[in-house]
């Protein structure tokens, strides 16, 4: 493993300790370390770093599920960007577009769902970001950390219902966000934007109604930043002058 930073050292020499074959790797990235668990001890792993001492970490702040299809891939070439940067976003006009035709494939991506967790320790002041990948993509599985930390039942609902990822052992695992009826998961990058019914309730006729989804493709515009007059210090102007 690569050096770590001054203040993450001695936390990153207590993992690799206390873990030991648990731990897959260890990054640290603009001062954060992650540490990657296999699947297989993902939950051993989690009580060893809230019961030790020197780890202590006894809350879980979040959970969240990430879909990597995709991952790296920029929609938009900012580098040569022109003057025509708005009407490229609303017309889909001029170069930097990628090519739907050459999109990545589901079947051709292994490791493609995770989850990422941030743990905190309050007794000593310390933040760690846990990542786990689910084996299978088809199917993707992970065993639950609810008797870990009960503070993660409604994360992984959460993630069970827009990405579709099977929390093994979770005691009520069912949607929280879309309608019980919905089918499929929202999050997944492969969501068709047709073919699917959304709910609502018409004051009309007095009920819950079901009608097909409406979904208009939108295309972010995004913020180039040009080193011109616009974005120069005046102070650092007169300085160099």
């Amino acid at each position: 493993m690569s050096a770590f930073s001054a203040r993450n050292a001695s936390l990153a020499q207590s993992l690799q300790q206390t873990l030991g074959e648990r731990l897959e790797t260890l990054i640290e990235h603009r001062g954060q370390l992650t540490a990657v668990i296999p699947a297989a001890h993902w939950v051993e792993a989690a009580c060893l770093l809230r019961d030790r001492p020197e780890l202590a970490f006894e809350q879980l702040m979040d959970l969240c599920g990430v879909d990597y299809l995709g991952y790296g891939d920029d929609e938009w070439e900012t580098a040569e960007a022109t003057g025509a940067g708005f009407s490229r976003g609303v017309d889909a006009l001029g170069p930097g577009r990628f090519s739907w035709q050459d999109r990545p494939e589901a079947d051709d991506f292994p490791g493609r769902f995770a989850v990422s967790v941030q743990l905190l320790s309050q007794r000593h002041n310390r933040r760690l970001r846990l990542r786990c990948y689910a084996p299978s993509e088809d199917f993707p599985v992970l065993p639950s950390l609810v008797e870990v930390w009960n503070s993660v039942n409604w994360y992984e609902r959460e993630a069970f219902d827009l990405f579709g990822i099977v929390f093994e052992g979770h005691p009520d695992l069912r949607r929280i966000l879309t309608d019980y009826g919905f089918i499929g998961h929202p999050f997944r990058k492969d969501f068709p934007l047709i073919g699917n019914v959304t709910v609502r309730y018409d004051e009309d006729k007095g009920r819950v109604i079901y009608e097909p989804v409406e979904i208009e493709p939108r295309v972010g515009v995004p913020r180039v930043v040009r080193r011109d007059s616009r974005y120069i210090d005046p102070r650092r102007e007169e300085s160099a002058g």
